[in-house]
């Protein structure tokens, strides 16, 4: 299974769209939120079934705040990250996180991609394909693909 994780787009899809094209056929889209009304486009070019959630510029939008679902044995959690204060670091966001069961969590709101994995738990955030913040500004996203064992593998990449 492959898995396409993106956040922060902010209304600006055209990348987002030429990443679907190259990385064709996903099984799954995940958007950790600031997609700016943007839902409805990405969801009618993405081809596959799609998790979105809002985010703090997602104004007036009917986005859940997080989403919660299973992939395999993996109980996911996706929100933005910004009712974890997580600009100052992801142990709040850990810890609700584990206290609610979850043993994979997906944020977004920072702009640069970041992945923890600890025994029980990993923490990723796939950074902005339109914005992003990190040293070297290139728009990055993730993969996540579960093996036959069941087991998940999640890489960075950068767009170029």
């Amino acid at each position: 299974m492959r898995i396409l994780i993106v956040s922060d787009t902010h209304g600006r899809d055209a990348g987002l769209r030429e990443l679907l094209e190259q990385i064709a056929p996903i099984d799954m889209l995940i958007h950790c939120g600031d997609s700016e009304g943007s839902e409805d486009y990405i969801r009618g070019i993405a081809e596959c079934p799609v998790h979105i959630v809002a985010g703090n510029n997602d104004f007036f939008s009917e986005l859940p705040k997080e989403d919660e679902f299973c992939i395999g044995k993996y109980h996911v959690l996706v929100t933005h990250g910004h009712y974890y204060y997580i600009s100052m670091g992801t142990e709040l966001l850990k810890e609700d996180a584990r206290a609610r069961g979850f043993n994979l969590v997906m944020f977004g709101h920072t702009h640069r991609p970041y992945l923890e994995q600890d025994k029980d738990i990993t923490i990723l955030n796939p950074g902005s394909l339109s914005y992003p913040r990190q040293e070297g500004r290139k728009p990055s996203y993730m993969m996540m693909e579960i093996d036959k064992e069941g087991e998940a593998h999640f890489t960075i990449h950068y767009l170029q």
